[in-house]
């Protein structure tokens, strides 16, 4: 027998699967559907990682298993090659994208079919690529059409370093997501996105799918959703101004004792004192470098500022002192708040600080509390200091409330949103050029269809002006055109896209991605959509996620798809986490924040002992230089293996530690198998299912393998598309370990038994390795790929057991385990259990009380 070489296995098996074209997706609508999708890739200069792989691998193998359990698979994969990543890279490197994006692309390709993964290449898309970005650019004119899209000068986050704007979502404790950097303001005309006309939609629809309860919570909350009432103050002095602010708690009116703007509010320059403009303007310039996490953080010191003006209470017409403070945003509500601090968490945080009076009017008995409040009281109670509404309860206040500033014309109850318009405008060059033409004579007017792509000019010089300006605008070839409807002279649109807008509809392009007609025929996206297995990191919760159900809600409305929701079930992979080494730091050298010594990189930890060095778990990254690449694994191990040991390591969704030491013991089983299914191969009998058929009375042995084998197939049925992938690989292992020790040169029904587990099990472990499989399916005379086989069905009165355990407990302790037929009824398992010599001993002539039985599983008695 010739030994394992999984190297050489792997490459014949995937030359073959491309000769014959094995993972081409049809369009056969008379087979039941399976979209598997993993989050669109930007291919980076480094490669995947094993980190990556707990990705791929588990998606590759549900793919598989459903293609054999008789599913019309689409597995694709594409390229989310536009965007910041790929312009600072190529930067980075002193190249330009379009020269590393094509590198770096046939690199992740490379890697993903080093894995045997089973894409469809045929569809294989590039966001970087005109014939992808024509129809990114027509979603645009079709957001413009509906009202969706528009221009308008705001204050915006701006990168220094990357040189361009950021969206909110892309700006994470005030620093850039991409470069880190610290973030700033500017005011710039910018492009948006509507999204907030579909804030209640976006919430409601979270329902409808199957999610993750922390993602969709995760978008709840950034959508922000809030019932309240918006009123008018009108501000002492300033006859011709109103500050109008939104409150969900009117039932505590009468305990304002101040009020507040947002740092951005425009109302700021117009009521503040002399006395106090420049302590203002200091406070707002600092507030501009906060991001919104760290504003809102409830952990955080308020801080603020007076203006020296005062608003007019609208129901006791008394003066209120008007603050600015950055715990206000001016994108929720309407960036002013009546604060009330006996009842806000936040706001009784700002006026102990500020010495500012904190009235109760909300009390939990009903009757007004004698002694400062030392918290806010936040929960419901009877209404108090409240005038005429005193003694009612705080919710039955809320309405009435709501109905007197109605009908006093000062307000009116409605419903608000956290939520931002998306800001898709980017100043950089590597992005889908926005298809839109100013003209002076006619305004905005975006280009016809028939124009489309408005192709991003090949240049050289491509860095950031660092001006505000897209490197665009320095391309007067590009830059100067005619406008489409009256013919003059105007100008393109200097903005790129962002690169979420291509991943916003990526998934339907992969259901018809050569169309050169259109961005996807409906009647073909109809049939595969919505995506039902989408997997990717919890980390794209609030945007791309976001930004995807957008714009598939905009496509339903615009009747080009049947779906409201794009991806029907959403799965989070955990982390791979690798040891980091540091050493002690120098007496000159600079720790950075919050670190115990210094990283040392890979190519020198040779240098050092191993106990001399810190060893950290953390993140893969090539920053930290502790990536580790399948090509290494590889190599040493074979392809299999690493798709045994990602599948096995631990739950899907949890984090792990890589362990070199697993990878061995999942190439210590790819030999056994080896070993095992060549030893049996010359006693292999292709006729085992007439000889079982005619086999009336096979042994216990024989029949408890037969159960052990269809028990086994039924589990991987259910658990592989529940991605319990590790107890999956758990079962292959007992399975194997039950057959292996069943004798190889058994003769009749137990030799028919074993080749029904051997044929079963080939084919039921070919999702995890592929490779392994098809090379047995070979050696064991049949024709084909496990992939284009039907996977094993189990029959369920074989797979049922003949006998359960039952557990004997007494008042919770075990005291004894019997084997009893299947099926035992209560009143048996009540007589057995009472009968066992180990219980009467311990029961030692005492009456039992009570006897509790959990049918085919325990009995507990009590005494």
């Amino acid at each position: 027998m010739d030994s394992y070489n999984p190297q050489a296995i792997e490459q014949k098996w995937q030359q073959r699967w491309r000769e014959a074209n094995l993972f081409r997706a049809g369009n056969d609508r008379d087979k039941p559907k399976c979209y598997v999708l993993e989050f669109f890739p930007y291919p980076s200069g480094d490669g995947i990682s094993v980190g990556h792989c707990r990705n791929y691998i588990p998606c590759d193998t549900l793919a598989r298993l459903m293609h054999m359990r008789g599913y019309n698979v689409l597995h694709p994969m594409g390229w989310d090659a536009f965007g910041l990543p790929a312009e600072n890279e190529a930067i980075n490197k002193g190249s330009h994208p379009k020269h590393t994006v094509p590198k770096y692309v046939e690199n992740y390709k490379r890697q993903l079919s080093l894995l045997g993964a089973s894409y469809d290449w045929e569809r294989e898309v590039n966001s970087s690529q005109p014939d992808y970005y024509k129809w990114t650019q027509w979603w645009f004119l079709l957001l413009y059409k509906r009202g969706l899209a528009y221009r308008s000068n705001a204050p915006v986050n701006w990168c220094p370093h990357c040189k361009t704007v950021l969206a909110n979502e892309e700006v994470e404790g005030g620093k850039c997501w991409r470069c880190g950097n610290w973030v700033e303001k500017r005011d710039l005309p910018q492009w948006f996105f509507k999204i907030t006309a579909y804030a209640e939609s976006l919430i409601q629809d979270l329902d409808e799918v199957d999610w993750p309860e922390g993602i969709k919570l995760m978008q709840r909350n950034w959508i922000g959703r809030s019932e309240g009432v918006e009123f008018d103050m009108a501000i002492q002095g300033h006859p011709d101004q109103t500050m109008r602010v939104f409150t969900t708690r009117i039932d505590t009116v009468f305990g304002v004792t101040f009020a507040v703007l947002a740092p951005e509010h425009p109302m700021v320059d117009a009521i503040v004192h002399p006395d106090q403009r420049d302590a203002v303007n200091a406070y707002r310039q600092a507030a501009q470098r906060l991001d919104e996490a760290t504003r809102l953080n409830a952990e955080r010191e308020r801080s603020g500022v007076f203006t020296g003006a005062y608003v007019v209470h609208p129901v006791n017409q008394q003066p209120v002192p008007i603050y600015v403070a950055d715990y206000v945003l001016m994108g929720y509500g309407t960036g002013a708040i009546m604060a009330v601090p006996g009842h806000d968490e936040r706001d009784f945080d700002f006026a102990q600080k500020h010495g500012i009076e904190i009235r109760e009017v909300i009390s939990p008995t009903g009757t007004p509390s004698d002694q400062p409040l030392e918290a806010a009281y936040t929960e419901d109670g009877i209404m108090v200091n409240s005038g005429d509404y005193s003694g009612l309860p705080n919710r039955e206040g809320m309405q009435r409330l709501g109905e007197w500033f109605e009908s006093q014309g000062i307000g009116e109850r409605k419903v608000n949103y956290r939520l931002r318009d998306w800001l898709i405008s980017r100043q950089r060059y590597w992005g889908a050029p926005i298809p839109i033409i100013h003209c002076a004579a006619c305004g905005e007017v975006p280009v016809p269809e028939d124009q489309l792509p408005v192709v991003l000019p090949d240049v050289d010089n491509y860095q950031p002006s660092g001006t505000g300006e897209s490197p665009l605008a320095a391309i007067p070839e590009f830059v100067n055109t005619t406008c489409p409807q009256c013919g003059g002279v105007a100008k393109r649109e200097t903005d790129t896209m962002g690169g979420f807008a291509c991943s916003s509809w990526y998934f339907f392009r992969f259901c018809d991605p050569h169309n050169d007609q259109q961005a996807f025929n409906p009647e073909i996206a109809d049939y595969w959509m919505p995506v039902d297995y989408y997997v990717g990191g919890a980390e794209h919760a609030v945007m791309h996620l976001l930004y995807a159900r957008f714009w598939t809600k905009v496509a339903y409305d615009e009747g080009i798809t049947k779906v409201k929701e794009p991806f029907q079930r959403l799965r989070n992979q955990g982390m791979v986490l690798a040891l980091t080494p540091y050493r002690p730091p120098k007496e000159d050298e600079i720790l950075r924040q919050g670190e115990e010594g210094i990283l040392v990189r890979r190519e020198e930890q040779s240098k050092y002992n191993p106990k001399e060095l810190m060893w950290v778990w953390e993140k893969m990254s090539k920053s930290r230089y502790n990536v580790i690449t399948p090509d290494e694994m590889v190599e040493l191990y074979g392809a299999d293996s690493l798709r045994l040991y990602e599948s096995f390591v631990a739950p899907f969704d949890v984090a792990v530690q890589w362990d070199d030491q697993g990878m061995k013991g999942m190439h210590r089983f790819a030999n056994r198998l080896w070993r095992f299914f060549n030893e049996f191969q010359p006693h292999f009998d292709p006729q085992w299912r007439n000889h079982l058929a005619q086999s009336s009375d096979l042994s216990r042995a024989e029949r408890d393998l037969r159960r052990r084998t269809h028990a086994t197939v039924k589990k991987l049925s259910e658990d592989i598309p529940d991605f319990k992938f590790n107890t999956a690989v758990a079962a292959l292992m007992e399975w194997f370990n039950h057959l292996s020790d069943f004798g190889i040169q058994s003769e009749g029904s137990a030799r028919a038994a074993l080749s029904e587990a051997a044929e079963y099990y080939i084919l039921a472990i070919a999702p995890f390795t592929p490779h392994l499989s098809d090379e047995l399916w070979e050696r064991y005379g049949f024709e084909g790929f496990t992939y284009s086989h039907s996977y094993p069905a189990y029959d369920p009165q074989v797979a049922a057991a003949e006998e359960v355990e039952i557990v004997i407990q007494i008042n919770g302790k075990l005291r004894d385990r019997i084997s009893a037929p299947a099926g035992i009824s209560q009143a048996e398992m009540e007589q057995l259990a009472l009968s066992s010599e180990r219980v009467i001993s311990s029961l030692a002539g005492v009456t039992p009380k009570k006897v509790i039985v959990v049918p085919g599983k325990l009995v507990n008695i009590v005494v």
